[in-house]
């Protein structure tokens, strides 16, 4: 998963946020919750981006979650976004929503911008307020420290982690109208990951020239078939976000019609979220194995969407991956009560690693399988299961992680 392969029309470079020409960030250690470590970051474009964003559909929605829709949802420009880790500003009524507010404003005056398109995240424990002075000296710190640099990037990439163990950026270059065009994107997201925008904010920063409305379009569309087919335990968190900034620097002809130059821009934003998507399951709190589900010949991509997302969040066969045990029966459970219809006695099952592909049921049934192969198959750090109901064309692939020992103790006292 981490070979960064070359897709068609695309090369994969090195970088994150701030690969896309004019773009800049910077980290600081603001001591918000955390000590010992950065836990601010700052994305500047220096010229005035387009915004699109996706927001949780969680009925309880954060503070920044409210601040940012509304400002994607109006003709509003950005040109930086502050993010927080330690405390999510959520479930914290108007004073959260001040704050919100108060850290627009001192990140409006520091840097000289517009106020009203400075965009705010936060993520880490709900029901705490800011401390709104720590925030503001942290914006100061983080004006005087951005920078265009990859390693800038980085920075900020490490900085917005909370349970989650590694950093997660990636950056992609594209040709369009003659142009090199980049789209580079950072996350987190470790728990409290599930479907319809997962505990987690993305940061996609991008240089083409496009309009407002087909940003929006290329986004929504990308974020059903990536982050919407994460799931690491099933909780859906008030915090999710991903934010798409085009400051239109590569210089292209405008982009608005769906035509050639739209599908490649679009493909290379698909590239960027998939690649995150992925490494936020593989990355799941307490997680050995990125576990990821194809359902194939399915009848609608509805359906197919809905059989492999139950699959990724039984808990059941999550705890069967952690234990490398082929137990095919707590798949076919998890198919059956989805909601979709099937008929399981066409069922095809396989399971597929690095070590292999093996056949386990075929029309519902066992094929007799070795149960040492299958062993050696999901003991691999990548493991797939591919289910093939055989009632038409359609696929989906889902991703999530096993259930392990570690899952429980690091959400047992998560806010110690």
């Amino acid at each position: 998963m981490n070979n960064r392969k070359e897709a068609d029309h695309m090369k994969i470079i090195e970088g994150g946020v701030t690969a896309a020409k004019g773009f800049e960030a910077a980290a600081t250690a603001a001591g918000i919750k955390y000590q010992g470590r950065t836990d601010m970051a700052i994305i500047y474009s220096e010229k005035p981006c387009k915004v699109a964003g996706t927001f949780t559909t969680n009925v309880v929605k954060a503070a920044p979650v409210k601040w940012d829709r509304q400002i994607a949802e109006s003709k509003q420009k950005s040109q930086a976004v502050i993010v927080n880790s330690g405390i999510a500003n959520a479930c914290t009524g108007e004073e959260g929503m001040k704050y919100c507010e108060e850290t627009a404003k001192e990140a409006g005056k520091v840097l000289g911008i517009d106020e009203k398109g400075v965009l705010v995240g936060s993520t880490g424990v709900i029901g705490m307020q800011l401390p709104i002075d720590k925030i503001k000296a942290g914006i100061t710190e983080l004006a005087k420290g951005k920078k265009a640099d990859l390693a800038s990037g980085t920075e900020a990439a490490k900085a917005i982690m909370t349970t989650d163990t590694v950093k997660k950026e990636i950056a992609v270059e594209v040709e369009i109208d003659g142009k090199n065009v980049t789209v580079g994107g950072m996350c987190k997201g470790s728990g409290m990951i599930h479907p319809n925008m997962c505990t987690m904010l993305g940061f996609i920063t991008t240089d083409v020239v496009i309009s407002k409305e087909l940003l929006q379009a290329a986004l929504s569309e990308s974020v059903k078939d990536t982050y919407n087919m994460v799931s690491v335990d099933g909780d859906t968190s008030t915090n999710d976000t991903v934010l798409l900034l085009a400051n239109g620097l590569a210089g292209n002809k405008k982009i608005e019609t769906k035509e050639e130059d739209y599908k490649k821009f679009a493909e290379a934003l698909n590239y960027v979220n998939t690649w995150l998507a992925k490494h936020i399951a593989a990355d799941g709190e307490g997680a050995s194995a990125l576990f990821e589900v194809k359902v194939v010949g399915a009848k609608s991509k509805e359906q197919a969407v809905t059989l492999s997302k139950s699959i990724i969040t039984s808990n059941l066969t999550k705890a069967a991956i952690f234990g490398h045990d082929a137990n095919w029966g707590r798949i076919l459970c998890a198919m059956g009560y989805s909601g979709a219809v099937f008929d399981p006695e066409k069922v095809d099952l396989y399971f597929e690693s690095k070590a292999g592909k093996l056949k386990i049921i075929e029309n519902g049934v066992a094929t007799g399988y070795s149960e040492e192969e299958a062993t050696k198959i999901l003991s691999e750090k990548e493991v797939t299961a591919i289910a093939d109901v055989k009632m038409g064309t359609a696929t989906a692939t889902a991703w999530g992680c096993d259930l392990t020992y570690d899952y429980v103790k690091i959400n047992a006292d998560y806010r110690s």
